[in-house]
């Protein structure tokens, strides 16, 4: 072996112990393993947390900063065993919705449902919301099937509602109906809605049974009525009923039935109403203006029901009385 043999060789074996190969004009970097750096791991979100909680809400239903957002403390949920019970609150201005969420104990699961208990009535947790004490109200007492209207003066649907419900409930059933009239005047948006209101409080007050008529009287004039004459209105249709004018006035000036109307709308938010009309035929919540066949297919069924299908809770519907001391 020459010594032009033995050089290269030797060139060949330095480049492989550096990583060349022969012909390669550069060099092969050789890589040296480093220990990962270990990441820190994120923080658990949990929606037990109220910030989180109001973010991921916001993020769900879309609620700007315009819209004021409560988050309840949470609780164990008696409905839901296992799962904490939160209520979240949005609101802007007269306007607000109220959602319960149920949280699984590590906070990372939200359930949003409606939970039912197999041995009650469905819509038991409205009916134990619904007060028809003292209000105004007309078909039979005592009778199977209970409407009870949420309803605004000045709102044109309400006003059809008002005529559909008139014109059929009492010559379609003469004795298995009885209606409730709840104020809920919508007086961000109608502006002379709660005094008609008021003044229709201050009528029943004086004759139960002319509320009816004046009732029927407003929405028959709701596009005449504007809120520099709604008082002369109320004036105009009690001229010739059995109502003192100077009472009226009285009772109007002083807002005397206001505190009234008030808990209407407050048992209206406490139902989570946010739309009118909404009725509930023994407790099942009915959103807008529905038609007659609609209205007369639930009411059939809750008649049949009552007889008999006695399975799904003892509640009825029926008429919540004030308790009284027997005088006998």
């Amino acid at each position: 072996m020459n010594s032009r043999s033995r050089t290269f060789l030797l060139a060949v074996a330095v480049a492989a112990i550096l990583g060349y190969a022969p012909g390669q004009t550069s060099a092969r970097k050789i890589t040296t393993l480093k220990p990962a750096t270990a990441k820190t791991p994120a923080p658990n979100k949990s929606a037990l947390d109220k910030p989180t909680l109001e973010a991921y809400v916001r993020h769900l239903f879309v609620w700007g900063p315009a819209i004021q957002v409560s988050i309840s403390d949470p609780k164990p949920s008696i409905s839901l065993p296992g799962f904490q019970e939160v209520t979240v609150r949005g609101s802007a201005g007269e306007a607000t919705l109220e959602e319960t969420f149920y949280i699984s104990k590590d906070g990372q699961k939200i359930l949003r449902a409606t939970v039912f208990d197999i041995k009650d009535n469905p819509f038991k947790p409205e009916l134990e919301k619904i007060k028809t004490q003292l209000q105004p109200s007309f078909g039979t007492p005592g009778a199977t099937v209970v409407l009870v209207l949420f309803s605004d003066f000045e709102c044109p649907f309400c006003k059809e509602e008002a005529k559909m419900l008139r014109q059929n409930l009492l010559s379609a059933y003469p004795k298995q109906v009885r209606v409730y009239f709840k104020d809920f005047p919508l007086d961000q948006i109608h502006p002379w809605a709660k005094l008609a209101s008021l003044a229709g409080r201050c009528i029943f007050r004086q004759n139960p049974a002319a509320f009816w008529t004046y009732f029927d009287w407003m929405f028959e004039q709701q596009a005449e009525i504007t809120p520099e004459n709604v008082k002369a209105k109320v004036f105009d249709f009690a001229k010739g009923k059995e109502i003192d004018l100077i009472q009226l006035s009285r009772c109007l000036e002083t807002r005397a039935t206001e505190a009234e109307v008030n808990a209407n709308i407050a048992d209206a938010k406490a139902l989570q109403v946010n739309q009118i009309p909404t009725m509930f035929i023994n407790g099942r919540r009915v959103v807008g203006n529905r038609s007659w066949p609609e209205i007369r297919q639930i009411i059939d069924y809750e008649i049949e029901y009552q007889r008999t299908a006695r399975n799904a809770g003892e509640d009825c519907g029926c008429e919540v009385k004030l308790p009284a001391p027997r005088l006998n």
